[in-house]
């Protein structure tokens, strides 16, 4: 049996999507700037697209520029807004478990003289409120929380930072919330998500950007997008991420039962049949990750085993997995090294069904029993 449990990196591209990319590809291959046919008729499905994409955000078609991704929205929307904003003050707030894309921004924003703050967390990934509350001030320019945690699936309270953010521009990674939880209304200036999160494609997103929130471009050329990311736009792509953001709210509940289900199904068999862990997730938290530190364990060798069995899951961020170090998410929740190094994140998707879950209890108590069986910590 093959179970993919690694929605949280990538998720796997809705056939429909594919077919409305190839046709695109096809047949509306003309510039969407060009003034001759077919350029209108590619810069007819962007106009379409757009609209699709805005349903998913809650927000008008001209609050809506598309990019590259997740990333290139998050580095927008940050270096926007410390750009616009400096003559106003120079601190930033953030939290410490941002994903790598706001993080790098943050470094970066930081060797040029702006003040980073960051929020801290408790053992479940909460963000600790009172300490934000307590750094919102008048110099602060920019808030930059994400919605949903991508390790842990902790939701975080951004609706509340909204109405206590000041004059401050309040940006939000929606990367992992977008098609899983509401992200209309929350009251931020920005807002960042990514079509490959959705069943979407790759190297394609969408920023929101707020009426009347000015911001520079990061990318300037022949100024595209509203004159906000310069670029022939990727109609292909844009187009698929269209088509992923309507079915993402098509069927909304029903498909985010299915996932919370099979967390929940998975969660109980661990606790039974497997024991000695820490759940690193919060019961509330997003349907769609679970996080379980398998005590006595390494999460990569578990990893590798369950993978003989074609079982796919992770032991954290994919966008950190190549950086020397351990998780600076679960590190920030207060996780010792060895219950931080027994990690692993079952992330799921619509696709996924309580037979899969099965399979993988019973393959991952194999495992686990047989690596506590070899000692490796004592």
């Amino acid at each position: 049996m093959f179970v993919y449990l690694d929605n949280s990196a990538t998720t796997k591209q809705y056939p429909e999507v594919t077919k409305r990319m190839a046709l695109a590809a096809e047949n509306y291959y003309g510039n969407p700037s060009s003034l001759h046919t077919m350029g209108v008729e590619a810069e007819k499905r962007l106009r379409e697209a757009r609209k699709m994409a805005a349903k998913g955000f809650g927000a008008s078609e001209n609050e809506i520029i598309f990019t590259s991704g997740g990333t290139e929205s998050d580095n927008t929307a940050i270096f926007g807004a410390a750009r616009k904003k400096r003559r106003d003050g120079n601190k930033i707030i953030t939290s410490k478990v941002e994903h790598p894309a706001v993080l790098e921004a943050m470094k970066r924003l930081a060797d040029d003289g702006f003040q980073i703050e960051y929020i801290g967390v408790d053992s479940k990934c909460r963000l600790d409120m009172e300490q934000l509350k307590a750094a919102v001030d008048d110099k602060t320019i920019l808030i930059s929380i994400m919605m949903v945690n991508n390790e842990t699936g902790t939701l975080m309270p951004v609706r509340e930072i909204a109405k206590i953010k000041g004059n401050a521009l309040f940006h939000v990674d929606a990367v992992q919330a977008f098609g899983k939880v509401d992200i209309s209304g929350t009251g931020a200036d920005l807002v960042a998500v990514s079509g490959h999160k959705i069943h979407g494609p790759k190297g394609v997103g969408a920023l929101y950007i707020k009426n009347g929130t000015k911001l520079p471009p990061f990318i300037v050329g022949g100024g595209q997008e509203d004159h906000m990311r310069s670029g022939t736009e990727n109609i292909p792509g844009i187009v698929g991420f269209a088509k992923a953001c309507a079915m993402s709210l098509d069927r909304f509940d029903e498909r985010n039962q299915t996932m919370k289900s099979c967390r929940d199904y998975l969660l109980a068999g661990i606790r039974d049949q497997i024991g000695d862990i820490i759940v690193n997730s919060p019961d509330d938290g997003a349907a769609s990750v679970l996080n379980v530190s398998f005590l006595g364990t390494r999460g990569e060798v578990i990893l590798h085993t369950l993978e003989q069995s074609e079982i796919y899951v992770s032991t954290g961020s994919a966008c950190a997995s190549n950086k020397k170090g351990q998780s600076h998410v679960l590190t920030a929740m207060g996780l010792r090294p060895q219950e931080i190094e027994g990690a692993l994140r079952f992330s799921f998707s619509e696709f996924n069904t309580i037979e899969e879950m099965d399979y993988v209890l019973d393959r991952l108590q194999t495992a686990v029993t047989q690596f506590r069986k070899l000692g490796s910590f004592r």
